[in-house]
């Protein structure tokens, strides 16, 4: 009859919570007083339910009972089934409540909501930096502890994240899966299609705050700010002459090792920078 007056008469002491039965009232104390009688034989794991424990024992058999009947993958729990399941239906149950956004599963509503509140919850011990996100916050850390651990397969390089080891191994395999929509060209790289398809549109979203000239490319402007600044950050090591810019160090250096890498093809001499070669070339015209 309890069950279906709902009535529920199992009240725990400590926080008055009410149980229609006496298991889940057993259940729950031991949230309170930290017991876990069910132990794994593999790995001595100790959990305070039965069914968690059945759970974990997945994880090393390795079975996974719960079959999605659309793409016949398997799970070892019924709601990694159940949220896998969007991905084929499309359904996005959690919805922002700032911008409606909506999301597959509650754990990414929860961090997006950062985005609107500013919250960053996880910080970085060792400069004191904030993040919104538990994994941003593990891959900061590798630039304080120098581990990287992705290898390349094809060669011993190795990286600090997951992502950077993709882009490289499009290196060995020629692969360009980025393409122009205008001109066709293919790209290894999103943010290099980013930056061509700026050829195609005329934009210049990086303007200079001294004199307002506008650069398609972030490095381009970080690169003329110089005149303005009169940075010189590239130093010869022979005479300690300063440069604005790289190429300028790489032409002066051929001063000092006399080499001469533009050759003419008419009289076949040689010159240590390709604008010296093309005054050259107007004696022959």
């Amino acid at each position: 009859m309890m069950r279906h007056s709902g009535e529920k008469p199992h009240q725990c002491s400590e926080c008055l919570k009410i149980f229609k039965q006496k298991i889940k009232l057993v259940e729950h104390m031991r949230g309170h007083s930290g017991e876990r009688p069910f132990q794994c034989s593999e790995c001595q794991k100790n959990f305070s339910r039965r069914f968690a424990l059945v759970q974990h024992m997945r994880s090393h058999s390795g079975d996974r009972p719960h079959h999605c009947s659309e793409c016949l993958k398997n799970f070892k729990q019924k709601n990694e089934l159940a949220i896998h399941m969007r991905s084929h239906t499309g359904k996005k149950p959690y919805q922002c409540s700032e911008c409606l956004k909506k999301f597959a599963q509650q754990c990414n509503l929860v961090t997006h909501m950062r985005v609107h509140t500013g919250e960053k919850p996880y910080q970085c011990s060792e400069c004191l930096k904030n993040f919104s996100q538990q994994c941003t916050l593990v891959t900061h850390m590798r630039s304080h502890t120098g581990e990287k651990p992705y290898q390349c397969s094809e060669c011993p390089k190795r990286f600090s994240q997951k992502r950077h080891l993709v882009t490289h191994m499009r290196d060995h395999t020629g692969e360009k899966p980025y393409k122009c929509s205008e001109c066709l060209k293919d790209f290894k790289q999103r943010y290099s299609l980013v930056q061509h398809m700026r050829v195609h549109t005329g934009e210049k979203p990086y303007q200079c705050s001294e004199c307002l000239k506008n650069f398609s490319q972030q490095y381009n402007l970080v690169k003329h700010m110089r005149v303005h600044t009169g940075e010189k950050p590239y130093q010869c090591s022979e005479c300690l002459k300063n440069f604005s810019q790289r190429s300028g160090l790489v032409d002066h250096m051929r001063v000092h090792s006399g080499e001469k890498p533009y050759q003419c093809s008419e009289c076949l001499k040689n010159f240590s920078q390709s604008s010296t070669l093309v005054r050259h070339m107007k004696v022959h015209t």
